[in-house]
């Protein structure tokens, strides 16, 4: 009874419904924020509490007006929160991409405050915790799914008296597998360096970190990191 009465739509449940969304996106917000990433508390909040007024706008017009559709506002949510997610996704000066995670993030949070929104609280609820686990328990589980993969790429800035074939014949004598060679316009250093991503496959198990300890010591490496 008192869970139907929250659903409909009245002051007290218009309020309702916002605490929670300010809740659970800052709950989301909170863990972003300790990564000090692009989108942090206030922006996860901001976002899952916009989507929940939206949704809660939505339902207004819809029985008040008895008309129109009760999705379309949410529908324009789900494709419009993309630019503000495209905003964190950004790539570096070595073509690494980063934000991914945390745009899908404000994504999910702002689908959770459209759930709150039209009165869903055990959806939004149950999705918030979720969406919490994936960013906090299965980042170490994902850290060790990376760490045995036997393929990565590698930003290599190498001394110009050492040719790139050269550096690929080492590869393969320390029996890993180039691929995918990509040259950079300039490398970051100096102009004494020729700079690319190059894609290695270790053809025995072994950790990234011995990948890269391994590909470090051969000779004209001045710089390398995993891309």
């Amino acid at each position: 009874m008192v869970l139907s009465a929250v659903r409909e739509l009245t002051v007290i449940s218009v309020i309702i419904r916002i605490l929670c969304a300010v809740i659970l996106g800052g709950v989301l917000g909170f863990e972003r924020g300790l990564k000090n990433r692009p989108a942090g508390l206030r922006t996860y909040i901001l976002v899952c509490m916009g989507a929940c007024i939206v949704m809660i706008t939505n339902q207004y017009v819809y029985q008040a007006f008895q008309t129109g559709d009760p999705v379309r506002m949410s529908a324009q949510v789900i494709s419009g929160i993309g630019f503000l997610g495209a905003g964190t996704i950004i790539v570096t000066a070595r073509n690494q991409i980063k934000g991914l995670t945390t745009a899908a993030g404000l994504w999910a949070s702002a689908c959770t405050g459209l759930a709150l929104g039209i009165g869903l609280y055990e959806v939004a609820f149950i999705g918030g915790i979720a969406i919490f686990g994936v960013l906090t328990i299965l980042h170490q589980w994902d850290l060790s799914i990376r760490q045995k993969a036997r393929v990565l790429d590698v930003y290599v800035e190498l001394d110009r008296k050492v040719s790139i074939g050269d550096f690929m014949r080492d590869l393969r004598l320390n029996h890993f597998e180039p691929s995918s060679v990509q040259l950079e316009r300039e490398p970051l250093s100096s102009d004494k360096e020729v700079a690319f991503l190059v894609t290695v496959r270790a053809e025995q198990h072994r950790g990234h970190d011995e990948i890269l300890r391994t590909i470090r010591r051969m000779e004209g490496v001045i710089y390398l990191e995993e891309a």
